[in-house]
C-alpha cells in the first residue's frame, strides 16, 4: 500500500532518468562508517586498513557541498553508531517516475536502515511504497524512462525483479545478473545520458552485454578504474557528473563527449565498495 503523509501536504517524487535534474537527494554522514564483515573485493583490499571516519566524514561534507553549490536540496539522515554502511543510501530505495520505493534489503543487518530512511520521508512528507519481496536494493536499480535495468546480484533476486515487474506495468524491466564479486549493477553500469553508458563489460555475460548496446553507446572502464569504482558517478543534470579524480581515463572521456566533470575527493568512502552514486537517493529530478 502506498503510505502517504497528508498533514502538511505531500512533496512531489519523481525520477524518469539518471542524468535528469537533479533536485532533492537523501544522504547520510559516514561518521561511524567502518568495515566489518567483508562484502565485496574492495573492502577486502582495504579491511587491515579499515575506514578514517574523520577524513571519510570530511570527504563526505565535500561532496554535499557540491551538490548544494549547484542548487540541489540535500536531506539528511541520521547517523547511528552501529550502523555501519548507512552512508551508502542508495542501495535502502529508489525512486521511479513518480513512485518511491524503500527497498527490501538483501543484507538483514542493514534493514534497520530503511526504518531509518522511512522516518525521513514520513518527516518530509514524501509519499513512499515499502517493497516486500526479498530482496531487492536501489544500487541494482538503474532507470532510463520507461526502461528499469535490474542487476541480479548477492543483494537482488529474480523474485523482487519479477515483483518489480508486476508493480509497473507500463515500464519493461530488464534483467542483468552481474558477475558473483560485484556487490551491485551501478558497480559496473550505469546510464549517463541519453544512449551513452558507462560499464565495465567483464561484469556481464556476452549476450547481455549485446543486448545493452543495443540501447546504448558503451564507454568502458579499464579493471584499474572499475576497482575505484569508474562507473559510480552521479549525474546531476545538465551534463553535469560528479567523479573521483582518480579515475582518469573515464574522466578524459566523459570531458571529451561534453560532459563537466565535477571532481570530488572520496578515496576514503571508496574503501567500502561504494562512490557517488551509491551515496545519494534522489527523490526529485526534473527533466532537461
Amino acid at each position: 500500500m502506498l503510505e502517504l503523509e497528508t498533514e502538511k501536504g505531500t512533496q512531489q517524487v519523481a525520477s524518469y532518468h539518471e542524468y535528469d535534474v537533479l533536485q532533492k537527494v537523501i544522504v547520510c554522514s559516514p561518521e561511524y562508517m567502518r568495515i566489518g564483515k567483508v562484502i565485496n573485493e574492495t573492502q577486502k583490499h582495504y579491511q587491515d586498513e579499515n575506514i578514517d571516519e574523520k577524513r571519510a566524514t570530511e570527504q563526505h561534507d565535500q561532496f554535499v557541498k557540491a551538490m548544494q553549490d549547484n542548487g540541489i536540496e540535500v536531506i539528511a539522515i541520521k547517523s547511528q553508531e552501529e550502523l555501519h554502511e548507512q552512508v551508502f543510501t542508495r542501495d535502502i530505495g529508489f525512486c521511479i517516475g513518480d513512485q518511491l520505493f524503500t527497498a527490501a534489503m538483501g543484507s538483514d543487518i542493514r534493514a534497520p536502515e530503511v526504518d531509518a530512511l522511512q522516518s525521513v520521508l514520513k518527516q518530509h512528507n514524501f509519499p513512499f511504497r515499502p517493497f516486500t519481496e526479498k530482496s531487492i536494493e536501489g544500487g541494482d536499480v538503474i532507470i532510463d524512462d520507461d526502461l528499469v535495468w535490474v542487476g541480479i546480484s548477492e543483494r537482488t533476486t529474480y523474485e523482487a525483479a519479477d515483483a518489480l515487474q508486476a508493480l509497473l506495468p507500463s515500464h519493461k524491466v530488464m534483467y542483468l545478473p552481474i558477475a558473483e564479486r560485484i556487490l551491485h549493477l551501478d558497480c559496473c553500469f550505469n546510464v549517463i545520458g541519453p544512449k551513452t553508458a558507462l560499464i565495465y563489460s567483464p561484469a556481464l555475460t556476452d549476450d547481455d552485454l549485446k543486448k545493452v548496446s543495443q540501447y546504448y553507446d558503451l564507454i568502458e572502464v579499464s579493471k584499474e578504474e572499475e576497482f575505484t569504482l569508474g562507473t559510480n558517478v552521479l549525474c546531476i543534470g545538465n551534463k553535469k557528473i560528479i567523479s573521483l579524480p582518480e579515475n582518469k581515463q573515464v574522466n578524459a572521456e566523459l570531458t571529451r563527449l561534453g560532459y563537466q566533470v565535477i571532481e570530488v575527493e572520496f578515496n576514503e568512502i571508496i574503501k567500502s565498495g561504494g562512490s557517488f552514486r551509491c551515496c545519494s537517493l534522489p527523490v526529485l529530478r526534473t527533466k532537461e
